[in-house]
């Protein structure tokens, strides 16, 4: 962020520009600009996946009261997110239109020097995991195993299987896991042979704990879980194309005033939407639906990520039918040619709403059960797997237009996204999404149904 400040501040690295749209940057320019973009996306990527899961961890699951609050601390985490969002796509906008990027840039840089230095301050505080060493080594090892005992029977007496005595784990930082029945291919990584002990040592490229047999087991079967967030990020990454296309065909002004509202800011109804949706979730909804099933988070893992997935469906058919209501004022006063039709960018209010309200179901319960589901040594590493399908869902949304506007475009058609979109029929590109997101929850359900929960045993070593 201090990069793009200066880019945007200091004589030479500053591009010269002769008018609001209309900049020259030189290739050192251009590079200081792109550099500085991909350091934001490298510690991005540091943050993430590690910040979410080392909060989680702070939590004693050994203490009743402590293991109940965490539910509580991923609502909570992405409520700070979210009221950082609030502040970005108001304050910092403004800033940026009416003072300069300078100061645009220059704030939050300001306030990651802030972060980190109050992250530091608490390093004392801090429950440190011991790490477990490259969870991507231990899976290859897995699989190398595997293939080399490719022709082994496993015993039909599991207790037979390799493990080590004590009830400490091999791998740091990591409970061991209990053996599950399904998956039962992998067991062959576990079974003993001879060869196995010849040097004393077992080697773990030849011979693999059931721990780490249940490592694998329980990425595999997290995968398919992780799939189904790909359809709903591709709904949700409506809000940053299609939504804003519709937004700049409707009127932007607010009332009679000459002030016009950027199609783009109105996601700041979706931020409010999360804020008030993660208070009322943690407030009202887990407490209520605690007293009647039972569970410490009210509602389990699954039927939290259910309700939101079931919600999405409703968002893409809430925008389909004010696209459809916007097309017949469009024909019926022939105004193909106007810019923005007289009918208030405000009607998108319910469709951004209703893209927040399934995030704070899927989204953070998606969050939780890949904490919760990972092994002990590999959460970062599976809150790193969950945050992929944000952008696997952008690249879907982006291949379903290609293949629609190439389906519907043919023979000098205009398709169902044109440049103008008074001459298309994006609804049935959102009903195109209601319907996968209609069929991606009822994969979810069978996936639900059928998905075998991690058993950690002893305490970690």
């Amino acid at each position: 962020m201090t990069l793009l400040a200066l880019s945007a501040t200091v004589h030479g690295i500053r591009p010269r520009c002769y008018a609001e749209d209309n900049c020259n940057p030189t290739v050192t320019q251009s590079a200081v600009f792109f550099v500085a973009l991909y350091m934001v996306a490298l510690g991005t990527g540091g943050i993430k996946p590690c910040v979410s899961s080392y909060g989680a961890d702070q939590f004693d699951d050994t203490d009743e009261a402590e293991k109940k609050h965490k539910g509580s601390f991923f609502n909570w985490f992405y409520f700070s997110i979210n009221i950082g969002a609030l502040i970005a796509s108001s304050v910092l906008v403004w800033v940026q239109d009416n003072v300069s990027w300078g100061w645009g840039f220059g704030i939050p840089a300001i306030a990651m020097a802030v972060a980190v230095t109050f992250f530091f301050s608490g390093t004392r505080l801090y429950r440190n995991q011991k790490p477990g060493g490259s969870p991507l080594t231990r899976l290859c090892q897995v699989l190398v195993a595997s293939f080399r005992k490719l022709r082994l029977v496993v015993p039909a007496d599991k207790s037979l299987l390799y493990e080590t005595a004590d009830a400490k784990s091999t791998v740091r930082g990591s409970r061991k896991i209990e053996h599950t029945q399904d998956l039962s291919f992998f067991d062959k990584m576990a079974v003993e042979t001879e060869s196995d002990h010849i040097k004393g040592t077992v080697n773990p490229w030849k011979l693999c704990t059931v721990t780490q047999v249940e490592e694998l087991k329980a990425i595999i079967r997290l995968l398919p879980v992780w799939a189904t967030g790909i359809i709903f990020a591709a709904v949700y990454s409506q809000m940053s194309n299609l939504f804003v296309l519709q937004g700049e065909r409707m009127n932007t002004h607010i009332g009679n005033s000459s002030f016009k509202i950027p199609p783009a800011s109105l996601s700041i109804f979706y931020t409010l939407s999360v804020i008030f949706w993660l208070t009322i979730y943690d407030r009202i909804i887990v407490p209520v639906t605690r007293k009647f099933t039972g569970h410490k988070n009210g509602l389990t893992q699954f039927q939290r990520m259910g309700i939101g997935l079931f919600i999405s469906i409703f968002a893409m058919v809430v925008a389909a039918l004010l696209e459809l209501n916007r097309l017949r004022i469009v024909r019926r006063h022939n105004y193909y040619e106007l810019k923005e039709m007289p009918m208030t960018i405000f009607w998108q209010t319910p469709q951004y709403f209703l893209i927040g309200c399934p995030e704070v179901f899927t989204f953070i319960g998606q969050l939780e059960f890949f904490y919760e589901q990972a092994p002990d040594a590999m959460r970062s590493f599976c809150s790193a797997l969950h945050l992929t399908t944000i952008a696997l869902g952008n690249y879907l949304s982006s291949s379903l237009m290609n293949i629609v506007t190439s389906i519907t475009a043919r023979n000098g058609k205009l398709g169902w996204i044109p440049d103008n979109l008074n001459y298309g029929h994006v609804h049935y590109f959102f009903w195109l999404l209601a319907v996968l997101s209609a069929l991606n929850l009822g994969a979810f359900l069978l996936i639900a149904k059928w998905y075998t929960y991690k058993r950690p045993v002893g305490t970690p070593r």
